[in-house]
């Protein structure tokens, strides 16, 4: 397997694992080891298909949420806020994506056609 593909994954399991654990901590009881097995899973998939640029919008949500609710709510709050930072982070991550590959194709269909990208 090639090395980006195993640092991917790595990253997957890091980034999807904590994210599932913070769903775990939100859901309770029993149901943590479930939220963090499918975390993790999701991980490993998403990492193994190349969502780099997916999974690290949802660490830079993780951490921007969690840091912004440590400053309004105090200590007591951050894991609310980085789960929500993470879903936002994920959302962001996909519309962002989809836009560049946008770009992207306009830029290579601009340059099949010999004009160039506006």
């Amino acid at each position: 397997m090639e090395s980006h593909k195993v640092v991917d994954i790595v990253l997957g399991i890091v980034v999807m694992g904590t994210v599932g654990t913070l769903i775990g901590t939100t859901m309770g009881g029993g149901l943590m080891p479930v939220a963090i097995l499918v975390g993790l899973g999701l991980g490993v998939v998403i990492g193994f298909l190349g969502g780099r640029r997916f999974l690290v919008s949802i660490l830079v949500g993780t951490v921007m949420g969690g840091l912004l609710a440590w400053l309004m709510a105090g200590a007591d709050r951050i894991w609310v806020g980085a789960g929500a930072g993470a879903a936002m982070g994920g959302f962001l991550g996909v519309q962002i994506s989809m836009l560049l590959d946008v770009r992207a194709a306009k830029k290579a269909a601009a340059e099949r056609a010999g004009t160039s990208p506006s």
